[in-house]
């Protein structure tokens, strides 16, 4: 149980803050089990009072029994300097770290610590995350399971094999991002057609959450539903027609192996 537990959470970003409201509204954790730390913690004690907050990521992980890093995978090897000697070798680390592999991050350790590496993605912000979980080779089975407690707190979890993590990254990690430039592309689209700004927006943000939603809850294969909106000769069918002659398709596809790739060049740097 995670009311066991004192967890550290290093770099208190946007991730790190959305799994401590999570942690706090879905779980059974006081806030004192909670240690946080980023270089500028004031306006955070004001938004979770009774969490301890700082600077200091030496201090925050000296009684932790998991540690969460949650920094920019630049920023990795400096903390983890800095905190090395003083996390127990009980604890367990959940690293957040783009590309960086749970091995990488043993050898960093010095030692034979129980790693589990997480990919989410920044709809946590809102409870509606996706995140993939893999275990490295001293995580055990209940290790992972504590991990997949900490992010159901803030969204949805898949357990993959750590290969496919950089996979994950391109994926769901970028994914919100190439949405987010589809809700932008819909939105102007409307604007070149008349609608005003604001009532486009909200007409595409919500098609697109709303048909998110129905895919999930349907559990329908997408091209049954598409084939549903798409009447022979109809409007639907002329503007999918026009997609698939530009390539989207093929555009979302190439992005995820480029930002795969990308992935899988953090994790070289890292050696």
């Amino acid at each position: 149980m995670l009311s066991d537990h004192t967890i550290a959470i290093i770099g208190a970003g946007n991730i790190g803050r959305a799994l401590i409201g999570g942690l706090l509204s879905g779980q059974d954790l006081d806030p004192g089990q909670i240690h946080a730390t980023r270089r500028s913690p004031a306006p955070l004690l004001q938004q979770f009072p009774g969490i301890h907050f700082g600077s200091d990521n030496a201090a925050a992980v000296g009684d932790a029994t998991i540690v969460v890093l949650s920094v920019k995978p630049q920023n990795a090897s400096d903390v983890v300097e800095q905190i090395r000697g003083h996390v127990a070798p009980a604890a367990m680390i959940v690293s957040v770290l783009a590309g960086v592999t749970t091995e990488s991050l043993r050898r960093a350790f010095g030692q034979d610590l129980a790693i589990v590496r997480a990919m989410p993605n920044t709809p946590m912000i809102v409870d509606e995350g996706a995140t993939a979980i893999a275990g490295g080779h001293f995580a055990t089975e209940d290790h992972v399971a504590l991990a997949r407690r900490i992010f159901e707190a803030v969204g949805k979890v898949e357990e993959v094999s750590e290969y496919l993590m950089d996979a994950v990254t391109g994926l769901s990690g970028s994914g919100p991002a190439y949405v987010y430039m589809f809700v932008e592309a819909l939105t102007d689209a409307g604007v070149k057609q008349g609608i005003p700004r604001p009532i486009a927006f909200r007409l595409a943000a919500q098609t697109i959450y709303g048909a998110a939603k129905l895919v999930i809850e349907s559990g329908k294969h997408p091209a049954i539903l598409r084939d549903e909106v798409t009447t022979p000769g109809g409007t639907a069918i002329a503007a999918v027609a026009e997609l698939e002659s530009h390539g989207l398709r093929t555009m979302l596809i190439n992005a995820v192996a480029t930002a795969t790739a990308r992935s899988k060049e953090l994790s070289e740097l890292q050696k």
